[in-house]
């Protein structure tokens, strides 16, 4: 027999035997940790049907309603409400739950045992580097540490700076002589408030891609907010397809994403530059970071990620907000009511700080109900460093705990878990901040994750915000729905964050 004919003869039995010998080694480690099986969602055997679903809510923007169908489906085979099921995706088999336990354990009690994982890499270090939402251990750990400093209370709190790109979003908000705007696509000027605002704060040099809009081509148009909108694209369609993410690369992808690069480069080559003894007028988070490091790299990927998390989720948050104000004319108006009485008029605002902004009750209900019914970040995922369990989700009764192969994904969804009738009430799918007056939450309410990963821009977020709805509330008493948001199903858009599918278009009458 030739070399060449017993090596293919022998490989395959040895394969055999090693997954057999594998397989036995998982079974002994699941009868050890007491796990049970979980259900399993119906599919081909590469998972390309599941795929084509994703694709398809995408295309209808519904994605996050994916999981939650899924979890009827499989509720309904189970015979029981399933929170935890698994599901095969381009030959990778992903674990999903809705379930707080597991999301708990993930996410904190049993922190080491899971990361971000290659696929997250994968899917995002083409545009944003190697930064705190890439990068997994150490790397982690480093960048965590480098960040934090960054957002103390008085680096996050200057509304002054705010309330100067405030000023121009309201010029794209003009009213005619009856008191009433046009019809105005805000979710646009928030998306451009937001990128001006978190250019200026983290480049120390605002992109003004609102004055540019209003300027009629006066001012030429920066190309890096439509090329950053662009990169993220790529992305989330990278993640959608696992371990075959390489084929979203292409000629427009890679020049994107040099443009990006080198559009932050020019800042950091002149923050690493710079004098020290000069000091801007405010505070740049750029040159806050360049005293921790001199990597030119690394300084640009920590600004991507944190433009990512600064700009995206806050525009989207305040499109939510609106959108769900025009549906509820009444609490619009008790909201109003409260933030006039607390913070003044437009044009004799008082009191308008960070701590007030945190300690006015009905405007965090408010913000709370939104972000439920709408979290930024509808679902995440880790992978299992080792082999490991899930608290709860197998078995029969979906009780016992769930054995976790090393390198499997874990899925878990925030948009479904805020939704659940069980936790949330009969009315978990309706707006009601009332709800938030007495209610203390846990890992049922994951807004802005939670562990040791929790978003540490989290309060960054929510002031501004806060800041902008004070703003907007104090100069407009009425709003008016105009288009598909108005009325009708809500769809939602979903790259790297989750945000209203139909632009919000209203028209606002200025208070007199």
């Amino acid at each position: 027999m030739s070399t060449l004919l017993f090596v293919a003869t022998v490989t395959p039995v040895l394969y055999l035997l090693y997954s057999l010998l594998e397989r036995w080694q998982h079974a002994q480690n699941a009868r050890k940790w007491n796990c049970q099986p979980i259900a399993f969602y119906p599919g081909d055997i590469l998972g390309v049907n599941t795929l084509k679903e994703a694709l398809r809510h995408d295309k209808d923007r519904e994605l996050p309603m994916v999981t939650r169908r899924r979890i009827d489906a499989m509720s309904a085979q189970q015979n029981r409400y399933t929170t935890t099921f698994q599901f095969r995706q381009l030959g990778t088999d992903v674990i999903v739950s809705c379930e707080p336990k597991n999301v708990q354990a993930v996410l904190a009690t049993q922190f080491k045992d899971f990361e971000l994982g290659a696929a997250r890499r994968n899917a995002m270090h083409w545009l944003l580097g190697r930064g705190i939402f890439t990068a997994d251990g150490e790397h982690w750990s480093r960048s965590r540490a480098l960040l934090r400093p960054q957002f103390t209370r008085d680096q996050i709190s200057d509304l002054d700076l705010e309330e100067r790109h405030v000023q121009q979003a309201m010029k794209g908000m003009p009213v005619d002589s009856t008191g009433w705007t046009p019809a105005t696509d805000i979710q646009t000027i928030f998306f451009r408030l937001t990128m001006d605002t978190a250019t200026e704060f983290l480049f120390g040099e605002s992109v003004e891609s609102q004055a540019a809009a209003l300027s009629n081509g006066a001012i030429p148009q920066d190309n890096f907010p439509a090329q950053f909108d662009r990169g993220q694209w790529y992305a989330a369609q990278r993640a959608r397809f696992e371990k075959l993410y390489w084929i979203v690369d292409n000629k427009e992808s890679r020049h994107i994403e040099s443009a990006v690069h080198a559009y932050v480069d020019r800042f950091v080559a002149a923050a690493l530059s710079a004098d020290p003894e000069k000091k801007p007028a405010h505070y740049v988070f750029l040159h806050g970071l360049a005293e921790a490091t001199q990597d030119p790299v690394e300084l640009r990927s920590q600004l991507l990620n944190i433009l990512l998390a600064g700009r995206d989720t806050t525009a989207s948050l305040l499109s939510w907000c609106i959108l769900l104000l025009t549906r509820n004319p009444e609490y619009f108006t008790a909201l109003r009511s409260t933030i006039l009485s607390e913070f003044g008029s437009y044009t004799e605002p008082r009191d308008i700080t960070f701590a007030n902004l945190k300690s006015c009750r009905p405007l965090q209900n408010f913000l709370n109900e939104v972000l439920r019914l709408y979290p930024i970040v509808p679902g995440n995922r880790r992978t299992a460093t080792r082999n490991t369990t899930l608290p709860t989700g197998g078995g029969p009764n979906g009780t016992d705990p769930v054995y976790v192969k090393q390198g499997t994904p874990v899925f878990y969804s925030t948009f479904v878990m805020h939704r659940r009738p069980d936790i949330w009430g009969s009315d978990a799918d309706e707006f009601r901040p009332e709800r938030w007056n007495e209610r203390k939450v846990g890992w049922e309410y994951l807004p802005f994750n939670g562990g040791p990963r929790i978003c540490i821009g989290q309060q960054f977020a929510l002031t501004e915000a806060g800041y902008v709805l004070v703003r907007i509330l104090q100069r407009f008493d009425r709003f008016e729905g105009v288009g598909p948001t108005a009325q009708g199903e809500i769809k939602m858009s979903v790259n790297l964050t989750l945000a209203p599918g139909d632009n919000v278009t209203v028209r606002m009458h200025e208070d007199a």
